[in-house]
């Protein structure tokens, strides 16, 4: 029986302009559905979040132009943290998977990974 599992992901645009909003997200969103094999027909939601740096396009648009019609997407600002991370797109995917919680993959991608390495070192 299919669970409903979380599958999250981040990366960073080039900078605050639509294509390279759009260019990091369709990068991520196909990153994240290839390494764990998800049909667009068993993703239930997508929340983005973006840096406040990042206001020059909607996320959720890279994910319709992928073809998600049926995806329910949702955008919002991150919180403004001293020292946090410029221009950073993340994303949770809410999938209906037969996987175990151990064998999904998240991707951090153009040097977002240092994000994990943030949240393991405080």
């Amino acid at each position: 029986m299919a669970k409903i599992r979380g599958i999250r992901g981040a990366t960073i645009a080039d900078d605050n302009t639509q294509q390279s909003i759009l260019d990091a997200t369709v990068e991520l969103l196909t990153a994240l559905v290839e390494s764990n094999d998800v049909d667009v027909d068993d993703i239930a939601a997508a929340y983005f979040t973006t840096t406040q740096d990042l206001n020059a396009e909607f996320p959720a648009a890279a994910a319709r132009q992928l073809g998600w019609q049926y995806v329910a997407l949702l955008c919002a600002h991150e919180m403004k943290v001293p020292n946090a991370m410029d221009r950073v797109i993340r994303v949770m995917l809410l999938v209906n998977t037969d996987r175990e919680a151990s064998e999904i993959e998240f991707q951090y991608l153009r040097g977002s990974d240092a994000l994990r390495k943030r949240v393991v070192e405080s």
